[in-house]
């Protein structure tokens, strides 16, 4: 797994229950916590006091959460909930029998001065036998501990040919990944239209919303 300096363990074992029962919480995700995740430990800490590198601007620790899955995948909801809950980064370990996923999600700070960060876009990696996940540690401070995090996990998601940073790199995703659904609905909607000047018209938009893409890429 992911190879961590000795002092940032911590192996504390959180009861599920924690992150739902004093909350206001649908029963449908508390039905989420109960049937999908089995047990969670809150593995290692990543600070400046535990790996010894200097402080990040916006990121003061990193919590590495293992969630031990009674099925292979959790719902989206369970983690952005925890990182609500979390007021630090957060990187996931999820693991089902032998095989782990990674993920990652990106945190801005909220607006209005307060310290709280709010969740925005999750990366994962696929899934993959524990002993093959390789994360590396980038030491120049907490920030780029974090962003090597995303990057890693993200992969070509967020490889940005305009040497952007890493809020630009998620903005593009975040357009790339809006167009990818636009033109998937608009090809189903030039595919069902049997009116030949509504299929032009279409197709004019789906050419645009193409080539917007392709800018992106």
């Amino acid at each position: 797994m992911i190879d961590l300096p000795r002092g940032t363990e911590f192996n504390r074992r959180i009861p599920k229950q924690k992150f739902y029962e004093n909350l206001s919480v649908t029963a449908e995700l508390k039905r989420v916590f109960v049937e999908q995740i089995n047990v969670i430990y809150w593995r290692n800490k990543i600070s400046p006091t535990t790996v010894n590198i200097a402080a990040g601007e916006t990121v003061a620790e990193i919590e590495v959460i293992e969630i031990r899955l009674n099925q292979p995948g959790l719902d989206k909801r369970v983690l952005q909930l925890i990182d609500r809950e979390i007021p630090y980064h957060i990187l996931f370990l999820l693991m089902y029998e032998e095989q782990i996923q990674a993920w990652i999600g990106y945190k801005e700070q909220s607006r209005g001065g307060t310290a709280a960060f709010k969740p925005g876009n999750y990366y994962n990696t696929e899934w993959q036998p524990v002993d093959e996940l390789c994360l590396s540690l980038d030491e120049l401070n907490m920030d780029t501990v974090y962003e090597g995090f995303i990057r890693q996990i993200a992969g070509e998601r967020l490889e940005d040919k305009s040497s952007g940073d890493l809020k630009d790199a998620i903005a593009r995703d975040e357009r790339r990944q809006k167009l990818k659904k636009e033109i998937a609905a608009l090809e189903n909607k030039v595919r069902r239209e049997k009116q030949f000047n509504i299929q032009v018209a279409l197709n004019g938009e789906l050419k645009r919303l193409k080539k917007e893409l392709e800018g992106l890429l």
